[in-house]
């Protein structure tokens, strides 16, 4: 893995989360920057820019190095404009327009027997057409109407029965739902390391979407070092990767969001 110039903390961890991602891809790859300047037609100190985050790269570059190792353009694609939005200046909410007059504001009086006559103008200023009057049902109509709409409603209610469970949809949901995994954090102290009481490992590799008591561990220990990893419930999310990063960042380590026996080192030390 090639050994990455520590990125700046003024940067916000979306923007981070990205850089890490395209320098992840650019090792995968095994290009050069001068290869992968000939093949995404952007020079090689362009993608220097990139991957120091003083420039965001232009996606349709990123899909490109993303072409050439196979990586998930859609995944790709939601770090790309978590990072954009990051990067874009927060917009100015517009003006409020100018209440508009009130029909007929400044109009003459008409005589009452010419207003009751004329037509009401639109906010268009087209004339609105006269309106007759449509005939009123009959009371024993609307009666039938409505009997029959309460005596279907009743029907259905009984047919469906909503308010008693379904036993096959409760056995399922319960099968669906998994046992919760208890984690805590004991801290203890031994030959100046620290441990949570979770795992004891120094050297194991944690990454992205891994589960377990090693998680845990990580989880705690970053707790105890003032970067929240989102709660410690034992998986590595997205939440989790942000705080290794910027633990890295202040451990002037190489950032790339997984934990190995330098991060390890680092956080027990």
């Amino acid at each position: 893995m090639s050994r990455w110039k520590a990125l700046s903390e003024s940067l916000d961890p979306a923007v981070i989360r990205f850089v890490v991602e395209l320098r992840g891809l650019k090792d995968s790859s095994g290009l050069s920057l001068s290869q992968l300047a000939r093949r995404t037609g952007y020079s090689a100190s362009s993608w220097e820019r990139y991957f120091d985050g003083r420039l965001l790269v232009p996606f349709e570059a990123a899909e490109a190095l993303a072409g050439a190792v196979g990586a998930d353009p859609v995944r790709l694609r939601v770090l790309y404009e978590a990072a954009a939005d990051a990067r874009r200046p927060a917009r100015a909410a517009p003006d409020r327009p100018p209440s508009e007059p009130e029909a007929g504001a400044g109009e003459p009086d008409a005589p009452p027997e010419l207003s009751e006559a004329r037509p009401q103008a639109s906010r268009r200023g087209f004339a609105r057409p006269f309106a007759r009057p449509l005939p009123r049902p009959e009371p024993r109509t609307v009666l039938i109407v409505l009997v029959s709409a309460v005596a279907g409603s009743a029907l259905t209610l009984l047919a469906v029965q909503p308010w008693q469970p379904d036993p096959v949809r409760l056995s399922t949901a319960a099968a669906a739902t998994p046992a919760a995994v208890p984690y805590s954090c004991h801290y203890t102290r031994s030959n100046g390391l620290w441990f949570a009481g979770n795992s004891d490992t120094r050297t194991d590799l944690v990454e992205v979407d891994m589960s377990g008591a090693e998680v845990a561990e990580l989880q705690c220990l970053l707790q105890r070092a003032g970067i929240s990893p989102g709660g410690i419930d034992g998986h590595f999310g997205p939440l989790t990767e942000l705080a290794v990063i910027r633990e890295q960042q202040a451990q002037h380590l190489s950032v790339d969001g997984q934990v190995g026996p330098q991060t390890w080192e680092a956080l027990r030390g």
